[in-house]
């Protein structure tokens, strides 16, 4: 349908709506191992990461926006701690000090765990929505991985390993990106 990948003028134009090439530089200068100086400022730059974020549903920016606000400092300071441990340390201990967090406000997303990191490191990190993975999972009959709406780091350890072995098997014009990948990979489901 799109010869050239992401080099088809119909991709190209999706390409733009999502801006990721300015995006993916704002993350990685705002979450730079330099700038985990200050937990406030940091939960900040997320919820305004966040909200910039074409790829997070419309509905969750304002929720995560409000709940970044209300979080009083221990909260705050472990949400930072994860974030920065989640991209520059212990990826688990990160991913779960996130989660707990996100679990006090009834937050715990999908999308909303894996954005920034595949922001930062978008040739090595996954974006996991929910309709894709659960796609991806019966498309290629991958009965090792049981998709749960509440996130864990096992899922998506695993589910990571399979899109870069899946991606490193096609044409690299189809993957400029992990989240372009994992979007072809919906376009592509859709259409069978």
């Amino acid at each position: 349908m799109y010869p050239g990948g992401f080099e088809h003028p119909d991709m190209v134009a999706i390409v733009k709506k999502h801006n990721m090439g300015k995006t993916i530089i704002q993350v990685q200068e705002a979450f730079s191992e330099d700038q985990f100086q200050d937990s406030k400022s940091i939960c900040q730059s997320m919820s305004k990461m966040v909200s910039r974020s074409s790829m997070v549903s419309l509905f969750e920016k304002p929720k995560f926006r409000d709940f970044v606000n209300s979080l009083h400092y221990q909260h705050e300071t472990i949400l930072a701690n994860g974030l920065r441990e989640r991209l520059h340390g212990n990826q688990e201990q990160g991913f779960n000090m996130m989660l707990d967090v996100l679990l006090t406000g009834k937050l715990a997303k999908w999308s909303l765990i894996s954005i920034l990191p595949v922001y930062h490191k978008p040739t090595e990190e996954v974006f996991v929505k929910p309709t894709t993975a659960k796609g991806v999972i019966q498309q290629f009959e991958l009965d090792s991985l049981v998709y749960k709406p509440r996130p864990s780091w096992e899922f998506y350890f695993e589910f990571r390993s399979i899109v870069n072995e899946m991606k490193s098997k096609v044409d690299s014009r189809l993957s400029p990106n992990n989240a372009a990948f994992t979007g072809f990979l919906m376009m592509s489901m859709e259409n069978i």
